[in-house]
């Protein structure tokens, strides 16, 4: 048996070349509470859940911007309901409604280009 030093996930980093654009999205737009500021430097907190979302500008810390392809996935009660409340705050969706046969979702983008996910499991998770 093989035991992990890794205890747990302290936040994910979420990559914007427009930090203002990126904190008012997750901040007003997704409705995600705003944590702590990194000092000077743009970056910032959002929490989702029990998830940490870290919003940052790549390039103030040496590395390139390049946005996220797979998406973060967050729960919701509704997709439906979600996307529809979304759009109307103009939010862009890149896909329609996807139905797994275990979970409903639709992607979306942030500001800066990242791929988002509007998710909710409607089976048993135990059935599958």
């Amino acid at each position: 048996m093989t035991t992990s030093f890794i205890t747990g996930v302290d936040f994910v980093t979420v990559p914007t070349n427009d930090f203002e654009a990126s904190r008012e999205f997750y901040r007003d737009t997704l409705g995600l509470p705003e944590g702590k500021r990194w000092g000077t430097m743009p970056a910032v907190e959002f929490q989702a859940g029990a998830l940490t979302i870290a919003v940052m500008d790549p390039t103030a810390f040496g590395q390139p911007f390049v946005p996220h392809s797979v998406p973060i996935a967050f729960q919701v009660d509704d997709v439906a309901v979600a996307r529809e409340a979304l759009e109307a705050k103009g939010v862009q969706f890149v896909t329609d409604m996807i139905d797994s046969g275990t979970c409903h979702q639709a992607i979306f983008l942030d500001p800066a280009g990242n791929s988002l996910d509007l998710h909710h499991i409607y089976a048993d998770k135990k059935a599958s």
